[in-house]
């Protein structure tokens, strides 16, 4: 086993809290809309805080703090401008001197939709790893439940989206949606998030069944059935007779 060093992963992480400080701090100069800025960065802030608490217990791999980095500074790009207002097509025809949206077929802007996708792709294995570490899951759990979690937490995002935009209304509420219109946006949004979550889980499984030499026995002893006997009304009144007892 690979010895941890602390004080060079201690510095790691610093430098990348540094980095995203500073690219927050920027961003948050003159937001396109402030309320929504605000709204948009309530998880962040929170997020950013269980990550710091945690650090002492649970020090995640330079792997998942990068990954968490990338998504966290893509997703301040959107709140700085709002979603639906990121001006990568101007930037891109500054550049190119062509429309980008053209190149790509689309005719909306999609800067949301590969945010919800980089969700999934960079945040599912640092959710691998806290179930690894935590759960103890193995083998096919070790790669489901990852994907599962996901798509559960897109879909809670999605209904804390619709709960602020009926909670504030007017321009600021669809500010905070960004639906662009699309009566399916929240269900591509899900979809993409998931999507995203499904590669990450795929390219890791592919990369441990060429490193890992028990990979295929961890996971058929991962779906193997542990306890034979059911639950449910059995062990509710197996749990009853020995408080009885």
């Amino acid at each position: 086993m690979i010895a941890f060093n602390s004080n060079s992963h201690r510095r790691f992480t610093l430098i990348l809290l540094c980095l995203f400080l500073v690219w927050w701090l920027w961003l948050a100069i003159d937001p396109l809309y402030r309320n929504d800025w605000l709204l948009e960065n309530i998880l962040v802030l929170l997020f950013i805080g269980l990550l710091v608490g945690s650090y002492k217990h649970l020090p995640l791999s330079r792997i998942s703090y990068t990954l968490i980095f990338l998504f966290f500074c893509l997703h301040e790009v959107g709140a700085h401008y709002t979603y639906a207002e990121v001006p990568y097509e101007a930037w891109f025809q500054s550049m190119a001197g062509q429309s980008f949206n053209q190149l790509m077929g689309w005719e909306r802007n999609n800067f949301d939709r590969v945010v919800h996708f980089l969700y999934g792709l960079l945040l599912a294995y640092p959710v691998r790893e806290v179930f690894l570490r935590v759960a103890s899951v193995r083998g096919f759990w070790g790669y489901f439940l990852p994907l599962d979690l996901t798509m559960s937490s897109s879909m809670m995002f999605e209904l804390f989206e619709w709960g602020a935009a009926e909670l504030f209304g007017g321009t600021l509420g669809m500010a905070y949606l960004g639906t662009q219109g699309d009566v399916w946006d929240s269900h591509k949004d899900m979809a993409l998030a998931s999507l995203g979550a499904f590669v990450s889980m795929a390219g890791t499984a592919l990369l441990n069944s060429y490193l890992q030499r028990d990979f295929s026995q961890e996971w058929i002893e991962s779906l193997r059935v542990k306890q034979p006997a059911p639950l449910g009304e059995e062990e509710i009144a197996r749990l009853l007779n020995k408080d009885n007892q």
